[in-house]
């Protein structure tokens, strides 16, 4: 039914739209309503009229569709569940700790090495990660060290909480974007 034009279509437009909803944003829509109604001050999410504040989402809208991206909704598409080992606010930090971890798991030795000392079997499951699960730009060979991680939880056979990196993805993505 949907053809790939199409598909791309709808994904553009989702996309061009998106915005991520967060705490913030909820604590902003609040505020913004009690200085239309300075007598909803104190007051809940729902008494304000409100759905309360659950978790962080993507919101964006295709011809007039209203559409809500979250953590759960992935892990139900992907049919996973949202539980394992997720690392945060690992932004290529040379002085991680991870980096000798993954180093030893991807290259077997501690020192970074390059693309081309991956074995053919790690060079492939870079290559379905980086084209499926957490999409790169650009054309840089160098796996992040998020990248990294993620890779070292399947190689060492670790639970990954796939849905959380796929949305954390999607969230940095569509803040750089």
């Amino acid at each position: 039914m949907l053809k790939v034009p199409t598909y791309k279509s709808l994904v553009k437009h989702l996309w061009v739209r998106a915005s991520v909803y967060e705490k913030h944003a909820a604590k902003l829509e609040e505020d913004q309503k009690v200085l239309i109604d300075p007598s909803l001050e104190g007051k809940t999410r729902e008494e304000m009229g409100f759905e309360p504040f659950v978790a962080t989402e993507i919101r964006s809208s295709i011809m007039g569709v209203p559409v809500f991206i979250n953590q759960e909704t992935i892990a139900y598409v992907i049919g996973r569940a949202s539980e394992g080992n997720y690392k945060d606010g690992l932004d290529n930090n040379k002085k991680s700790p991870w980096n000798d971890v993954v180093n030893e798991t991807m290259f077997n030795i501690k020192k970074k090495g390059s693309y081309s000392n991956l074995s053919m079997e790690k060079k492939m499951m870079l290559k379905i990660q980086n084209e499926n699960l957490l999409p790169k730009g650009g054309g840089y060979d160098q796996p992040s060290l998020e990248h990294r991680v993620f890779l070292h939880y399947f190689l060492k056979k670790e639970t990954a909480n796939v849905p959380k990196y796929i949305f954390k993805h999607m969230i940095k993505n569509l803040k750089e974007s």
